[in-house]
């Protein structure tokens, strides 16, 4: 792979992880093991046979486990301890053998770093979004948007695989995209935080109000 391939790749695949990393490392692994790309040096390692049997077996759980309601939160929750180290990792793991003109050292961090911030975007904006869903009492667009996250994680690794170059204007819209989503999310969630929060208003009872209550019951 050449330095814009790796790059797109280190981005796109960091990214996804927040969404599925399960689903971006059996992805990248297949397509390395069937011979459809080539994967950097650091990333040989998720065609082993083993690995992708593990990879698999855990896309599995969670393909039907972020499909039930309330759960799929919970998953995110514990996840979230997954996610973001694993984009740091596929990250860092993508561009080591990248000559940034950096001190090794530094060239590690900016990697470790810009991996994990966008893994956890991603996975902030996708748990984010399910908190909200998950106040729907229906069930299908909680189904739907896990799907949906299922297709975009597919398609994004293939694309930035066989479309690198096109790839950065794509994902520079989607970070866009996510960063604003983000900023939707927190409304939404501060909102929905307040109903269970008492207003001043509620809590006092005004003197009229509680004259007229004593004249109805006799004082």
């Amino acid at each position: 792979m050449g330095i814009v391939e790796t790059l797109a790749l280190a981005l796109g695949a960091s990214f996804m992880s927040g969404f599925n990393l399960y689903g971006v490392a059996f992805v990248l692994g297949a397509l390395q093991f069937f011979g459809l790309t080539e994967l950097p040096a650091g990333l040989q390692v998720l065609s082993s046979p083993y690995v992708l049997t593990a990879a698999g077996a855990l896309y599995i759980v969670e393909f039907f486990a972020d499909k039930i309601p309330g759960f799929d939160t919970l998953w995110d929750i514990l996840h979230t301890f997954i996610r973001i180290p694993g984009g740091s990792f596929l990250a860092v793991a993508a561009l080591e053998g990248i000559q940034s003109g950096l001190a090794p050292d530094v060239h590690f961090a900016v990697s470790l770093a810009g991996g994990g911030v966008l893994a956890a975007l991603s996975h902030a904006t996708k748990s984010g979004s399910r908190m909200i869903l998950n106040t729907s009492p229906e069930p299908i667009t909680n189904l739907l948007a896990s799907v949906a996250e299922d297709v975009l994680v597919a398609f994004i690794l293939v694309f930035m695989l066989f479309k690198p170059v096109a790839f950065f204007f794509l994902f520079a819209g989607l970070l866009v995209l996510t960063i604003w989503l983000m900023t939707r999310i927190v409304r939404g969630l501060k909102l929905f935080a307040l109903r269970f929060v008492p207003s001043k208003s509620d809590a006092k009872v005004s003197p009229n109000t509680s004259d007229w209550a004593l004249d109805r019951h006799g004082r």
